[in-house]
């Protein structure tokens, strides 16, 4: 035992030399498509109206989703024109989206935007409770230093993008209006605004000299504003539990199972969102009843008995979905005239439901960028300036990114040794508590969004267990599952870090852009 700290010591220095490698690594930056190549994205401009004045609105926002309507709301409250073309401002019904970080929930203070959780039965959520092979452990987020208020939150995703709606519209110089966008305004390369059909089918045009799009996972309009490389690792099956009690109130669920993880967390105060996670792209039949059956006879046995019954009652009542999981680095071509956001931008696995931190971070940055300009239709300087913020997001965004597709690669059931061994070392480091707990939660919860840290904790986990393959003696079979897992782990990691782009997530400030002063009016 006394050479297991050596060897930790040795692994832990070689896993972070070996980051510290790639961190030199030049990345080549994508190059924007020109405009003839992106198909049906981009239309000509036809009469675009002169640069100034003559724009409908300063700031034209397609999608009122939680990027789009919190970053209206944002804008708005600043002075701006802003005019959001949003394809149905019916209240949405989706299955995820539904549980806010608490680093998230201090992003919506930030912007003002806290009472947007209030009057929806929003659920306070304090950290999460993991299982695994009939045990279970508790890690709670690390809010001691952090006002009474600060916790995650848990809702019905519909109810909470209709209170940022509404905090949106209830400004006068935010104009929110129902319709289709179906192309962008090209004039020689720079976007004058967007092409939309209203809801009663007449086609329309709007003008602004920057148009932020965040029309969400199904965007038409990413394909001539970034690369868009779209994972699809899995399925959610989504169920919701009447009158079910938790086995530990106020937390979100993790059960470890065979295939991929299972989530229990509260959306009201009598019901409780389950997501079954189905490895692929096709999922068994709803339908034909197909899907009922996987449930009740893969899932329902390898859950904790407290909630069994409430599950097979949902089950049974036959309000079953599914929705793909996707996931996207964000690979922009820095457009003039144009900026990505939220999910049309980038995406990640929503194991760890971080999605909503990220977009209201990002809010956070555009608007902080933006504040010192008055004047926005120099497209070319504006564009160039911008460009800082694809950097100046990345620490906070990449590390809740690699985190999610990491950890869910590891939550998911293995038949290779080494990957049990890494799953089961997972669930026994966070069971340790203390900071191999408020690490890894700190990095979940987007409390302590660093790169490095991730890393360190990341390979903590598999040097962990490589300590428990040495215990009681070395054998060369558990040797074997050693380096197998140590390599695993790497290639786990490594290949997220790298698509998220490296020197922009550990080393931002040796990129160009990370110093770009506002263009002068």
């Amino acid at each position: 035992m006394v050479a297991l700290p050596l060897l930790l010591q040795c692994l832990l220095a070689g896993s972070v030399a070996a980051v510290l490698a790639y961190l030199l690594l030049p990345r080549q930056r994508p190059t924007r498509k020109e405009p003839h190549g992106v198909g049906t994205v981009l239309s000509a401009a036809g009469n675009v109206p002169a640069q100034g004045g003559d724009a409908d609105a300063d700031v034209l926002i397609v999608g009122a989703g939680v990027a789009g309507a919190a970053l209206a709301y944002t804008l708005g409250k600043d002075g701006r024109r802003v005019r959001v073309i949003e394809r149905d401002l019916a209240q949405p019904d989706r299955i995820v989206g539904e549980l806010l970080q608490p680093g998230g929930y201090l992003k919506l203070v930030e912007l003002g935007l806290e009472d947007c959780v209030e009057e929806i039965d929003a659920q306070r959520v304090h950290g999460y409770a993991l299982f695994k092979d009939g045990r279970n452990t508790k890690v709670a987020y690390p809010l001691e230093s952090f006002d009474s208020d600060v916790a995650g939150r848990s809702f019905h995703h519909g109810r909470f993008i209709q209170r940022l709606r509404e905090k949106a519209a209830s400004l006068p110089n935010v104009r929110l209006e129902q319709g289709t966008v179906t192309s962008l305004i090209d004039d020689n390369g720079t976007v004058k605004g967007a092409t939309y059909k209203k809801k009663d089918g007449e086609e329309s045009k709007a003008y602004a000299p920057l148009t932020i799009v965040c029309d969400g996972c199904f965007s038409n309009l990413r394909k001539g504003l970034c690369s868009a490389k779209v994972d699809v690792p899995s399925c959610f099956v989504g169920l919701v539990l009447e009158n079910c009690q938790l086995p530990h109130p106020n937390h979100g669920h993790v059960i470890l199972a065979d295939p991929s993880p299972i989530l229990f967390y509260p959306i009201s105060s009598t019901e409780v969102r389950c997501l079954v996670d189905v490895p692929g792209q096709k999922v068994p039949s709803i339908a034909k009843g197909e899907m009922a059956s996987y449930l009740k006879t893969a899932v329902a046995p390898q859950l904790p008995e407290e909630l069994r019954c409430s599950f097979i009652d949902a089950v049974d009542k036959g309000d079953i979905r599914s929705m793909p999981n996707r996931s996207m680095p964000a690979s922009p071509y820095p457009t003039p005239g144009a900026l990505l956001m939220g999910d049309a931008f980038n995406m990640r696995h929503p194991l760890t439901g971080g999605g909503m931190t990220v977009a209201l971070s990002d809010v956070v940055v555009l608007n902080n960028l933006l504040k010192p300009l008055r004047d926005l239709n120099d497209a070319s300087s504006l564009c160039k300036y911008l460009e800082s913020f694809y950097t100046l997001r990345k620490p906070v965004a990449s590390t809740i990114n690699t985190l999610a597709g990491a950890l869910y690669k590891v939550f998911c059931a293995s038949p290779d040794q080494a990957m049990k061994e890494m799953r089961q070392a997972c669930f026994d480091y966070l069971s340790l508590g203390g900071v191999f707990s408020n690490g890894p939660v700190a990095l979940l919860s987007g409390l302590n969004p660093r790169p490095l840290s991730l890393v360190t904790h990341f390979f903590a986990v598999a040097i962990y267990g490589v300590g428990r393959l040495m215990v009681p003696f070395p054998s060369p079979k558990r040797i074997w599952i050693s380096i197998r897992l140590i390599m695993g782990a790497s290639n786990i990691i490594f290949p997220i870090i790298i698509a998220e782009g490296v020197r922009q997530m550990f080393l931002p400030a040796t990129i160009p852009a990370y110093y770009r002063a506002p263009p002068v009016n």
